[in-house]
């Protein structure tokens, strides 16, 4: 039989046989519940939600809010985003105040049965798509919330399955926050370990010192610590196992090669202020500069101390973003001895790799919910 047929999904939990059931969202939700606003409150906008997770709010007062403060929120609501609903900035409400006012670009659901079970359906990709064939619009489609009402989907017809899936995105969601938490305190942490362990504005050392190191730091441009080098065109080349990068990150692999050292990627023309730290072998294309150290110059001190210039701030076009060479090499910066270089070097990398363990972590775990959602759904 065959899994439409059947109207059940291809993963369950144990002692669930029963065939799902085909429902109206206006049959499983209260759709946009009226009230009245409090006085003061704090205000959920578009911008507020990023994935599942509210990520800001700001203090507004009723006189002086936005026309489209008009939601307001109680424990384990659920706030659909109609305006360009394939970002899926989707949020269960499950804090216990009374304050929260959430912007008209969603549709607020108050769920008959198990909150975090809707919330997650929502979230299913084919949902998504049947959402964008009823939007209108093409840069920023959008969806009404009666057309939202009207969609119909497939539920458990046990509340009690209901409420295992719920609990079980829940937790692999709750995963996946608390990575995103530890990636921003670590990102956080670094900023400040730049402005303390590298010296400010004119200063010829920094306000704090690894152990052990006295001498005083010197200035010298870049062109006097580094390599400014040109990427090249790769379309002549054939695949292989070299990466090759743009001013985005990796692009393909190729059998060519520009460094055998390892290098520091800057961009050219577009994206400007997004050093890339590039693993010998590797090629990089027209738009991205890749520096190469000279002796007694640590790479990765190079790369932290690179990406702590603004380097919008020196972008010489009128329109596209452009650094030249010769902007690159003119830039002054302090530098300590090599050995006190590589001590830095050392903890930004650490910190550097801790980060990019939790990036993967989130990539991978994205995946899996991507995965489990399409077979845990109809």
């Amino acid at each position: 039989m065959s899994e439409e047929t059947k109207k059940a999904p291809v993963i369950r939990f144990k002692g669930f046989f029963d065939d799902w059931e085909q429902r109206k969202l206006k049959d499983l939700a209260l759709f946009n519940p009226k009230s009245i606003l409090p006085e003061e409150f704090e205000y959920v906008d578009l911008e507020s939600v990023s994935g599942t997770t509210m990520v800001s709010h700001r203090t507004e007062t009723n006189g002086n809010a936005p026309s489209r403060a008009q939601r307001l929120a109680i424990k384990g609501d659920v706030f659909y985003q109609t305006v360009r609903p394939y970002q899926k900035n989707n949020y269960l409400f499950d804090l216990p105040y009374d304050n929260y006012v959430f912007s008209t670009g969603y549709a607020q659901l108050r769920p008959y049965g198990d909150s975090y079970f809707l919330l997650s359906r929502l979230q299913e990709e084919r949902f998504v798509l049947n959402v964008l064939d009823r939007s209108t619009g093409t840069s920023y489609p959008a969806i009404n919330s009666n057309d939202l009402a009207q969609i119909e989907i497939n539920v458990p017809s046990q509340t009690e399955e209901q409420s295992k899936i719920g609990a079980f995105f829940k937790q692999l969601d709750n995963t996946i926050a608390l990575h995103l938490c530890k990636q921003r305190k670590l990102n956080q942490l670094k900023q400040s370990l730049m402005r303390e362990i590298l010296p400010q504005s004119d200063s010829f050392s920094p306000h704090l010192r690894l152990a052990n190191f006295r001498d005083p730091w010197e200035k010298h441009q870049l062109k006097e610590v580094l390599k400014v080098n040109s990427g090249r065109d790769y379309k002549h080349l054939d695949k292989g196992n070299i990466p090759v990068y743009g001013t985005g990150g990796y692009m393909l692999s190729v059998d060519g090669k520009l460094s055998d050292i390892d290098g520091i990627g800057l961009g050219r023309k577009g994206t400007i202020d997004k050093p890339q730290y590039l693993k010998a072998p590797f090629w990089t294309v027209d738009t991205l500069f890749y520096l190469t150290p000279f002796p007694n110059y640590d790479i990765y001190f190079l790369y932290t101390l690179i990406q702590s210039i603004n380097w919008k701030s020196m972008d010489e076009s009128t329109g596209v973003p452009s650094l030249s060479k010769s902007v690159i090499e003119r830039v002054t910066l302090t530098f300590p001895v090599l050995e006190e270089q590589q001590k830095i070097g050392s903890v930004f990398k650490q910190l550097d790799d801790t980060i990019i363990l939790h990036q993967k972590k989130v990539a991978h775990l994205k995946t899996l919910k991507c995965t489990l959602l399409n077979k845990m759904f109809i």
